[in-house]
């Protein structure tokens, strides 16, 4: 097969997609129709003597689920994510440093996952008929409040930030966020170079907590003029107010989400050998459904995703005016990150939440003309 690097790379990746959904629809398969789950509840219950609806059974019950799943996906993370990135020449992060965001994101993962499984566990205890309507407001006052918390603590965990040090770049930048009508608090230096060979921009936070966000590997190897599009794009989706609405959306699925597994819960708990609607051991049944309304909602998600990333990109054209930076901007970034220039209509449909590079030049060549 006759393939570029980026198509190999990419193509190596959605293999690996497969892979881990094929894991996790297997563990699936194994908890819900054999039991598995009331046998591992009933191993849970053997270990803490509490009761199989005790919020210390579901909390246990959850950490193991949460470590049996990770540990069953570690082999295709780790090739995915250190392996063929190192291989791409996408990384240069070191196994130990690896190994060591790895573990702080299973920490998080492990922690919201296992409050998360208790705060749904308690409000079907307390109120059986409305408990994935208290479920919905808790876990979307969670979203947002994660939202907010992102930029200032949560990628601080993985990657240094410092104030930006180019004096003409950073009064340039504000101008534009003026022009834009979207103002920031900073701007700030992105040590992805650290850890990557990617470029990236970002605008990140709500309202007047909104940060610019520049990686090194950007600043170092780009004019100013590319980085005013790039960052002008940005601007874009604020403007737009599209942040806001993948939020709003969010919560939508949340609200399905929850309603979904409301229904599932009261079709399968007695066929599935559960005790009680609060039993521990169906929270897979629970995870199940999230799954599905994920998967069900992506192509869309993507769909209005790929029309938001065009609109944005109009946006900046308009705002700076520099449509050659833009196109050389979109050139280098989609070879320095290995984008896949030309996929099938098939792959863009299933897996980009981004037009391609060719799309996004053409788009800006038109409006050139």
């Amino acid at each position: 097969m006759n393939e570029d690097k980026a198509t190999r790379y990419h193509r190596l990746q959605r293999t690996l997609t497969w892979i881990g959904l094929a894991l996790q629809a297997a563990g699936i398969v194994v908890l819900l129709p054999g039991g598995g789950a009331v046998l591992l509840r009933d191993a849970v219950v053997g270990a803490t003597g509490a009761a199989p609806t005790a919020l210390t059974t579901v909390g246990l019950f959850t950490a193991v689920l949460i470590f049996a799943a990770d540990l069953a996906v570690f082999p295709v993370v780790f090739y995915r994510s250190f392996v063929l990135e190192r291989r791409y020449g996408l990384s240069t992060i070191s196994l130990r440093v690896w190994l060591l965001d790895h573990l702080k994101a299973f920490g998080l993962g492990l922690t919201l996952g296992v409050v998360g499984a208790v705060v749904v566990y308690a409000t079907l205890t307390l109120w059986p008929a409305a408990w994935w309507l208290v479920s919905t407001a808790v876990f979307s006052g969670a979203l947002l409040g994660l939202a907010w918390i992102a930029p200032s603590v949560l990628l601080p965990m993985f990657y240094s930030f410092k104030p930006l040090e180019h004096p003409s770049l950073r009064l340039r930048l504000e101008s534009l966020s003026s022009r834009a009508g979207v103002p920031v608090l900073g701007i700030y230096e992105w040590g992805l170079g650290e850890k990557s060979t990617r470029a990236n921009a970002a605008l990140v936070g709500t309202g007047r907590r909104r940060r610019i966000l520049l990686s090194n590997t950007l600043l170092s190897d780009y004019t100013e003029d590319e980085i005013e599009v790039v960052i002008a794009h940005e601007l874009g989706h604020h403007a737009h107010r599209d942040i806001s609405v993948a939020l709003m959306l969010q919560i939508a699925l949340v609200i399905v989400t929850f309603g979904a597994a409301a229904v599932a819960l009261e079709a399968f708990w007695r066929p599935l050998g559960l005790i009680a609607q609060n039993d521990a051991a169906g929270l897979p049944l629970l995870m199940l459904v999230a799954a599905i309304v994920s998967m069900t909602s992506r192509l869309p998600l993507n769909a209005m995703s790929r029309r938001n990333e065009h609109r944005a990109d109009r946006f900046a054209l308009s705002l700076t005016g520099r449509p050659e930076a833009f196109v050389s901007a979109m050139r280098r970034l989609g070879a320095q990150n290995l984008a896949e220039a030309n996929p099938s209509a098939t792959t863009v449909w299933l897996f980009h939440s981004h037009p391609t590079v060719e799309q996004r030049i053409r788009a800006a060549r038109a409006f050139e003309g």
